[in-house]
């Protein structure tokens, strides 16, 4: 399903979480290396505009630290007062459609927000997702239960809660009062509000256990692949060698097709093979005159984006080479650097290291080079 171009994405991030316990507020805390707001808006990253709404003194670093298709909107002092400023900013821009969402429901699945899309699609003026009550309900005070009540009909809600702008604008001005929701609003204005598929996981972020909950949920959902390259290049006249991206004075060259750079094509090879998409050969034929000397760093570059393409980031990658001379160990940050600026990924998540195989078989002889590699991949 396509999102139209006409629907738009507001996520509230404005209040201060307290509940939450110490730290800073329960949107900007990370939750498995991205904060709990980068996933909620990553979440609708195939929305043509999103739109955030954070409190004024949370500016700075929602422009700081948000990408993307982002529009930061100053929240007010309640969720409804910070709903309506993002709504009141669309307002005449051929939006035609929200979906309003919590910032602090990070693991909301694409299926969730879709069949919002779809039942809006269908004509709903207004559509949300929801879960039965399945257990018993009680009513307590002062520590002890004093009575039971009825969970016939009860649904526990959720967001995204979709909208057909006009109509959600107008129920926000005519209750500037406020309500615990927006689907509270829409019924006050009498929209009739069809309720969509919940999902377990959309957990809303509220107490310092949740965070733990939701680290369980990524690392049930992660997909973790590993890949190995291996490669060789032997010596040749020159004087000079390139390895993992870096030009090394040496009294020989390697030879290869392209650069020969021994390090970068081990890399990426492990990194095809996480993919199961083959190995440099499959994308770049050594029979096609056009990659005769070409820089190893393109292969890379293509292994690196076919990767993020299918959904993958690159966790982290381990090159060593294999060779008495030349000396690596004065070279490895500056090629760990060149890999990370190559792959798109933090330097400190790239190691570059060599060792020797003790003068024996061919690197030993010093007739070439050889590298290995590692590459891990991970889709959450």
């Amino acid at each position: 399903m396509t999102i139209p171009d006409t629907y738009a994405a507001i996520i509230t991030a404005a209040g201060r979480g307290s509940r939450a316990g110490e730290g800073p507020p329960k949107q900007w805390r990370s939750l498995s290396g991205q904060s709990v707001l980068a996933r909620s808006i990553a979440a609708f990253a195939d929305f043509p505009r999103i739109v955030v709404t954070l409190a004024p003194e949370d500016m700075a670093q929602g422009i700081a630290e948000l990408s993307g298709p982002v529009t930061l909107v100053a929240g007010g002092a309640t969720r409804s007062e910070s709903v309506r400023a993002a709504l009141e900013s669309l307002e005449g821009s051929g939006v035609t459609h929200v979906l309003i969402h919590d910032g602090a429901r990070p693991l909301v699945p694409d299926a969730v927000i879709r069949g919002v899309v779809a039942a809006l699609q269908s004509g709903a003026p207004a559509a949300a997702p929801a879960l039965p009550v399945t257990d018993a309900l009680w009513r307590a005070e002062d520590g002890r239960v004093t009575a039971t009540a009825s969970r016939d009909g009860l649904m526990r809600a959720q967001t995204p809660q979709g909208f057909a702008l006009d109509a959600i604008l107008a129920a926000h001005r005519a209750a500037p009062e406020g309500a615990a929701d927006d689907v509270e609003l829409a019924i006050r204005a009498g929209l009739p509000v069809t309720a969509t598929p919940g999902d377990e996981d959309n957990l809303k972020i509220t107490y310092g256990a949740d965070f733990k909950r939701a680290r369980r949920i990524l690392e049930g959902t992660m997909d973790i692949r590993l890949g190995n390259g291996f490669d060789v290049h032997a010596f040749t006249a020159g004087d000079h060698v390139w390895l993992c991206g870096v030009k090394i004075a040496h009294d020989k060259a390697l030879l290869g097709h392209s650069d020969a750079d021994v390090g970068m094509h081990a890399l990426t090879d492990a990194i095809y093979g996480a993919l199961a998409q083959g190995d440099i050969g499959r994308h770049f034929p050594p029979s096609d005159p056009q990659w005769k000397g070409a820089e190893s760093h393109i292969f890379l570059r293509h292994a690196a984006e076919l990767a993020r393409q299918m959904g993958y980031e690159i966790s982290n990658a381990d090159v060593t080479l294999i060779c008495e001379r030349p000396k690596v160990g004065p070279h490895a940050g500056a090629m760990a650097l060149r890999l990370s600026e190559i792959v798109g990924v933090e330097f400190d998540r790239i190691s570059v290291k060599a060792t020797t195989s003790e003068r024996l078989g061919f690197t030993g002889r010093e007739e070439g080079i050889a590298a290995i590699a590692t590459a891990t991949l991970i889709r959450r």
